[in-house]
């Protein structure tokens, strides 16, 4: 009895001797081998969500620690081998176990010695602690008894190692919940949007009426129009601020992967998922997910949208239960969703579903008492992004010509073009000649008049005016018969570089 006294003593002790499993399995492998013909020591858990055997610990005699490895094995092997696990301290044998003959194309039992003890902790069945040794016949009753009395140290160390597991996977999900939120987080309350009270006066009174609630939005509106800047607003002025503000754009996540970055996987779910991980939506419990170009999600992922805005759950890809989530949607896009029902390009169900309160953000165009604002506030911000010394002054005549262009790249085409402007003028006023505003947009503010007409004075407004007409004719369509460059005597290529150097929209383009 005081041998197994002092065995079960000295045991313990090196188990429990490093909070790192391999370091204190190293030391039992030393000690274990006083006692038995050993080889090998293993340490395994079946784990039930990859239908696998685990190797949390292995060590060799060849002074070689090799690293957890995982056995996958066939879902009816795996129902067998469940059914007969040994309860008790076993000597695995060829010649007497079924167990044996089912693990044995997995795992390399073929001549060699096994000794498995099973080990439980408050009856519960946590993995197995396997001894193995080369040559067969190596293992008798005897070692059986010995090695039963330390199932309980052994028991509790492998416990401690599936909670420290726990406790680092927990960490690293709080780790990556706080990247998300710090990046994710909206920037800008609505005080700070130009416009709000001038062209995007109704936009904002929507806004007053709609963010109090958990109602889903839809924002529609030409790109560069601020979408995403709106989506903030009513962010903001929910009671869901200070719940969590996750953007995704639909069209920025390849096909493929767009249902596991939405709705999360489960380990296992599919090759390369070593662990579960959830998506975009499970982050945004209790808070807000913007969806930008929704227009853009796959058949599939807008199924599993519209689950979401039906009964307020997810499934992760290969998952069976159902997540329940507390979330706000606000969508967006700049194409036509009612066109894409009609050609089955969008299911009509979830156009019903997003669409309970559109909002309209207006084109710059729309908005022309904002763009002087816009300009200098965009030269403010610019001139500190660049580090130059002190904002610029707009050249006179130059603010005539901005307020009278068109924007097709709305906000974000001012953005830049400011930037631009700055980058290449270091000294004297902005002129941002590049911008020539079209016959129609001068007449819009009050242009030039001859003979009772508006025209343009400048060579490439009047040739932009004569390049619009044409393209008016031909509904935007440049090649072909009786299309612009033939009525205008010009290769294609040639004239689409020229429309696009004037910032002419063209072909499908031109047409919408």
């Amino acid at each position: 009895m005081d041998g197994k006294d002092d065995f079960f003593r000295e045991v313990t002790i090196r188990i429990c001797s490093s909070l790192d499993i391999k370091t204190a399995f190293r030391k039992s492998f030393d000690y274990l081998k006083l006692y038995f013909p050993l080889d090998i020591l293993s340490l395994t858990i079946f784990d039930p969500d990859m239908t696998a055997i685990r190797r949390v610990a292995h060590v060799t005699a060849h002074d070689t620690v090799t690293p957890d490895e995982l056995v996958p094995l066939p879902k009816k092997v795996w129902k067998d081998i469940q059914k007969l696990r040994p309860k008790v301290p076993t000597i695995i044998d060829a010649n007497t176990s079924e167990y044996y003959r089912l693990l044995a194309p997995y795992v390399q039992l073929e001549g060699n010695s096994r000794m498995s003890l099973p080990l439980l902790l408050d009856e519960k069945l946590l993995g197995s602690l396997s001894l193995c040794a080369f040559g067969e016949g190596r293992y008798h009753a005897k070692h059986l008894d010995l090695l039963a009395t330390v199932s309980v140290p052994f028991a509790i160390s492998l416990a401690n190692t599936l909670s420290y597991e726990k406790v680092v996977r927990y960490k690293d999900r709080l780790i990556d919940d706080n990247y998300f939120l710090h990046r994710e987080i909206a920037k800008k309350a609505s005080g700070d949007i130009i416009g709000a009270d001038g062209g995007l006066k109704n936009v904002f009174e929507m806004v007053k009426h709609v963010a109090p609630l958990s109602s889903t939005v839809l924002l529609l509106g030409e790109t560069g129009t601020g979408k995403e800047i709106i989506a903030n607003a009513i962010y903001h002025a929910s009671p869901r601020q200070n719940g969590p503000f996750i953007k995704v754009n639909c069209g920025a996540i390849p096909e493929n992967l767009i249902d596991s970055e939405l709705f999360g996987h489960e380990k296992g779910a599919f090759t390369g998922a070593f662990g579960e991980k959830r998506g975009r939506f499970e982050r945004a419990d209790g808070g807000t997910i913007f969806l930008d170009e929704i227009g853009e999600l796959p058949h599939q992922a807008q199924v599993r949208l519209l689950r979401v805005l039906q009964s307020h759950e997810i499934e992760r890809i290969g998952g069976t239960r159902s997540i329940p989530v507390n979330i706000r949607v606000i969508a967006a896009t700049h194409r036509n969703l009612e066109n894409m029902v009609a050609d089955k390009k969008f299911r009509e169900d979830l156009w019903f579903r997003l669409n309970i309160f559109p909002i309209i953000i207006p084109p710059l165009r729309q908005r022309r008492g904002d763009i002087s604002q816009l300009i200098h506030y965009f030269i403010r911000q610019k001139t500190l992004e660049l580090g130059l010394d002190a904002p610029r002054q707009i050249a006179p005549g130059a603010m005539d010509r901005l307020v009278a262009y068109d924007w097709p790249g709305n906000v974000r085409e001012l953005q830049n073009l400011v930037e631009r402007e700055l980058i290449l003028h270091r000294e004297g006023g902005l002129l941002f000649n590049g911008v020539q505003p079209t016959e129609d947009s001068r007449a819009a503010i009050g242009g030039h008049k001859t003979a009772g007409r508006q025209l343009p004075l400048r060579l490439d407004e009047v040739i932009a005016w004569h390049l619009r007409t044409v393209l008016d004719l031909t509904n935007g369509r440049v090649n072909g018969p009786n299309g612009a460059a033939e009525l205008l005597g010009m290769h294609p290529s040639t004239l689409r570089w020229r429309l696009d150097k004037l910032g002419i929209p063209h072909g499908r383009q031109g047409r919408q």
